[in-house]
This record gives structure tokens, C-alpha cells and sequence, in this order.
């Protein structure tokens, strides 16, 4: 076994004072977004966790794919009848956590979840590298499989049924929009003692708050 006692880092790159924010967390979110999709120390800026309640009450965080962003919410997209989406329908709410470690931040969302409109998850399962819609349809996402030539077989077989036509998206397949009604932003700092700001929905107006870290 190993020791980590001693594994830490001191954070100094920058600061979150009350003073530079903004009153609405969407467009804070923009600002450090854009930070981060513009550095060239972060790989994946929309790199996302995840996090869902399961049926034997332990949560379950997995990464995915932020692919829109509005004043309403954070839009996703997956297999509806996955344990992801198995979990959103039964809850209907959801942790969304960002992590960008060489810039020492991080950000928060708990939101309510729902649906977003057939012609939008048909406009974007379109959009997608023919593979990739191809892939969406062959996966029986998180059920148990034989083995992995199950799915390349599968895979070779609508290769062969769609070489000219158009994929239909799986009526299984779609969006997710999480609208948030609570953002925490995080920004490391010496000696601990980090920045944490808190937007929280009252009333359709957002409350600001500082966290001691």
C-alpha cells in the first residue's frame, strides 16, 4: 500500500472575489468555459461528471459530454434506458461536477432534469460523425453482452444496412436539459483556504454566498 499523506499541491493561479462576479452563474459558467476551452493545458473543457441516485440508494458518477449550454440549463445526451437514464427518470435530478485541475477549478450544478424536444435530439443525433450515430444504435448501453465481438458484429452488420441511407435515431436516444437551481464555483488558493461562491435559486432570483472552504 502507498502513503499519500504527503501528495499536495499549492494553489495560486487565481482568485474569486465578489467583486469580479457575476450576479448570474450562467454566465459566470460562460466566462470560466471559455477560459477553460481556451487553454491549452485543458483537453476536454465539456468533460463532465455526472452523478445520479441509483435504486439501492448510492450514487453513481460517470463522465459525459456537455453539448449546449443556455440561461435555462446544460444539455446531454444519452441512452435513455441506460442506468444513466434510468435513474434521471426515476429522480429526475442530477449532480453535474467540472473539474479543470490545471487551471484549479471546479464547479458544482445540482439541477432538475427533463426531456428536451424530439426534433432537437433528432437535430443533433444528425449532426454526429456517421460512426457515432451508428454506435449509439448498435449499444445496448449498460446491459451485460457476451463479449466485445457482439458488438462489432453488430456494429459490421449496420455498417452494411445503412451504406447509403440515412440512420434513424433510436427512439431511446435523446437529450437531457439539467436546470440548475444551484451553482457552486471553486477556485484553489494558498494554504487551503480556497474560494467557494454559491448561486442558489429563490424565487427566480439568484442568492449569492461565500462557503468557507
Amino acid at each position: 500500500m502507498e502513503n499519500l499523506h504527503d501528495k499536495r499541491k499549492v494553489y495560486e493561479k487565481s482568485q474569486l472575489i465578489e467583486s469580479e462576479i457575476k450576479q448570474n452563474p450562467i454566465e459566470q459558467f460562460r466566462d470560466w468555459f471559455l477560459e477553460a476551452s481556451n487553454s491549452p493545458v485543458v483537453s476536454e473543457a465539456n468533460a463532465m461528471a455526472v452523478s445520479t441516485l441509483e435504486e439501492d440508494g448510492c450514487p453513481r458518477t460517470r463522465m459525459v459530454l456537455l453539448k449546449e449550454y443556455t440561461y435555462e440549463g446544460f444539455i446531454f445526451y444519452t441512452n435513455y434506458t441506460s442506468r444513466k437514464g434510468k435513474a434521471i427518470e426515476k429522480n429526475h435530478k442530477a449532480c453535474l461536477s467540472f473539474f479543470w485541475p490545471n487551471l484549479e477549478r471546479q464547479i458544482i450544478i445540482k439541477a432538475d432534469l427533463e426531456r428536451i424536444a424530439e426534433n432537437l435530439s433528432d437535430g443533433y443525433f444528425h449532426s454526429r460523425p456517421k460512426g457515432s450515430q451508428l454506435g449509439a444504435v448498435a449499444s445496448p448501453q449498460s446491459q451485460a453482452i457476451p463479449n466485445r465481438e457482439f458488438l462489432e458484429e453488430k456494429l459490421k452488420a449496420l455498417e452494411k444496412e445503412y451504406e447509403t441511407g440515412e440512420v434513424p435515431r433510436p427512439s431511446n436516444w435523446g437529450g437531457y436539459i439539467a436546470k440548475p437551481y444551484e451553482i457552486e464555483f471553486w477556485q484553489g488558493r494558498p494554504n487551503r483556504l480556497h474560494d467557494r461562491i454559491i448561486y442558489q435559486l429563490e424565487d427566480l432570483d439568484w442568492k449569492i454566498s461565500r462557503l468557507a472552504p
